[in-house]
């Protein structure tokens, strides 16, 4: 019992910990002046629409009878989840380096605060457009939502992981930060934001489906559009993955803790 007590104290604490972490992030990321906090969901919003609007101006073909409006949304809100997280971890312990003498402020805290805001913004502002889009009879509602959901948290999960795995390590050396904005412009045309596996040639189809993010966004579309395409997505396949990079990430969070990340 008294083993019990002390676990949910500990968990109570670092809740605390992590909330105001949260806080300081809007406020030193934000501010407190024009929209302030509303900024977590508009900039995400501002660029996804900017991204649908181009598709829609320059007619993109995706091979489906899914309106474009409703395929750039849950395909570049989905990219937004999981790319940002890594890039606002990276670097993350410099500015929060004093706060690493409190007793009660880890690595991993700092790491969870920024990672809880990306995730709150991206999913305010996927669920914003895709009800906009619905009131306009620009895309349907879901046909099976438990599909959405279930595709947006393994897709959070992914970014989650990633992110720390590539965090620390980039406190180790610089390269990996340098490197990580590079490779996102790789990974991007490559996410599945932009095609459907189906209408991809099998042996392409083979090839990205090694990507865990594709997985995600097929499952996404699938919980939306299922009716309007085959879609092609291993849920085991995705949570084997995102499991290991969790406990390689944990691992690195771990080791630059025990080193001394305040030397």
């Amino acid at each position: 019992m008294m083993g019990q007590n002390s676990l949910w104290q500990s968990f109570r604490i670092q809740q605390r910990v992590i909330g105001a972490l949260l806080m300081r992030e809007v406020l030193t990321r934000f501010g407190r002046h024009n929209i302030g906090f509303l900024w977590v969901f508009v900039e995400p919003m501002i660029f996804t629409i900017g991204v649908v609007t181009l598709w829609t101006v320059v007619d993109v073909g995706h091979g489906s009878s899914i309106p474009i409006v409703a395929f750039g949304i849950t395909g570049y809100s989905s990219v937004l989840l999981w790319r940002n997280m890594p890039g606002h971890c990276i670097g993350a312990i410099e500015p929060n380096r004093t706060l690493m003498f409190h007793r009660h402020v880890k690595v991993i805290d700092v790491y969870m605060a920024r990672l809880l805001l990306e995730a709150v913004g991206a999913t305010i502002s996927f669920m914003v457009l895709a009800s906009v889009a619905t009131v306009f009879n620009w895309m349907q509602p879901p046909q099976d939502i438990l599909l959405v959901m279930g595709g947006w948290l393994m897709t959070a999960w992914f970014g989650i992981s990633v992110s720390l795995l590539i965090a620390p390590l980039s406190e180790k050396s610089g390269v990996v930060h340098k490197l990580w904005g590079p490779f996102t412009y790789i990974l991007f045309p490559l996410s599945g934001a932009g095609f459907l596996v189906d209408i991809l040639p099998q042996s392409f189809q083979d090839f990205v489906l090694w990507l865990p993010m594709v997985h995600g966004i097929e499952m996404l579309r699938d919980g939306y559009f299922g009716a309007s395409f085959h879609a092609h997505y291993s849920i085991a396949y995705m949570a084997t993955f995102c499991a290991l990079l969790t406990l390689l990430g944990l691992a690195q969070v771990r080791d630059i803790s025990r080193k001394g990340v305040l030397d």
